[in-house]
Formats: structure tokens, C-alpha cells, sequence
């Protein structure tokens, strides 16, 4: 079984998602309040406990394919993120472009949960379209 963790990493919060473990569908799975938990001890724990193989991370990019500003801070709490976790765990960096605004538009679409409520849960199905765009494009691969 190979299960990869998705994240989605914001200032204030990270979603999370998980594939299955054929590595065929990803899922949501949560959404960590950078405010209130210490998100690399909670990113290992739930490494250990879902027995993830890889992580894999949103970067995001430009129109024309340039790294975004977000991409400095999004590799400085990945080096922030290595102690936690074995210098040798594979971490595969994918173009997360508009994940975001597709996760809220499938929100407002096709769920019944208000603005205050999507906020909330957005950066998670960023997640699991982040990681869903892995999977889809890397199947058989790796």
C-alpha cells in the first residue's frame, strides 16, 4: 500500500488529504489551525499513524508558470518541517494553480455549507484536489 498525505499550505491554515492505498483517489481528510496546533508535530503524527509513504505539497505558480510569492514561505516551513520527519521521506511538489478557487467553487455549487462554513473546509478540498492532480498525473509512476 502507498498512501500520500496532500497539503495545502496556508499562512493560517494547512489542508489535508489522503489518498487510499492503492494511490488512486484522494480524500479530505482535515484542516490544521496554524493558530491553535503545532502543525509539524501533528503533520508526523498523522504520518505514523496513516502509515504515509510521501508527502505530497501544492506550490503555488503564476499565470505564466513563475513561482508564486508563496512559494518561499511554503519552502521555508518545509525545511521547518524536515526534522520531524526522515531526512529520506519523499516530498513531491506539484502546481496547485487555482485549487483553490476550484475547491470553492465546487463548495458554493454543490455543498450546503454557508461562506463562514466553506472557509473552513476549503483549504482541505484544496488538499484533495492538490493531491488528486498528483495521483492522476504520477499513477503507475511511482
Amino acid at each position: 500500500m502507498k498512501i500520500y498525505l496532500g497539503l495545502d499550505i496556508g499562512d493560517v491554515r494547512i489542508g489535508v488529504a489522503k489518498s487510499d492505498g492503492l494511490g488512486m483517489f484522494a480524500s479530505s481528510y482535515e484542516v490544521i489551525d496554524r493558530n491553535i496546533t503545532n502543525p509539524f508535530e501533528r503533520i508526523k503524527k498523522i504520518i505514523d499513524e496513516e502509515k504515509i509513504v510521501g508527502l505530497v505539497i501544492g506550490q503555488p505558480k503564476t499565470k505564466d508558470g513563475q513561482n508564486a510569492v508563496q512559494v518561499e514561505k511554503i519552502e521555508k516551513f518545509v525545511e521547518e518541517l524536515k526534522p520531524f520527519i526522515s531526512e529520506k521521506f519523499p516530498i513531491f511538489y506539484i502546481d496547485e494553480r487555482y485549487t483553490t478557487k476550484e475547491a470553492e467553487y465546487y463548495l458554493k455549487n454543490f455543498s450546503k455549507k454557508n461562506g463562514k462554513e466553506r472557509r473552513k473546509v476549503v483549504d482541505m478540498v484544496a488538499a484533495q484536489i492538490i493531491l488528486q492532480n498528483f495521483l492522476d498525473k504520477y499513477r503507475g509512476k511511482i
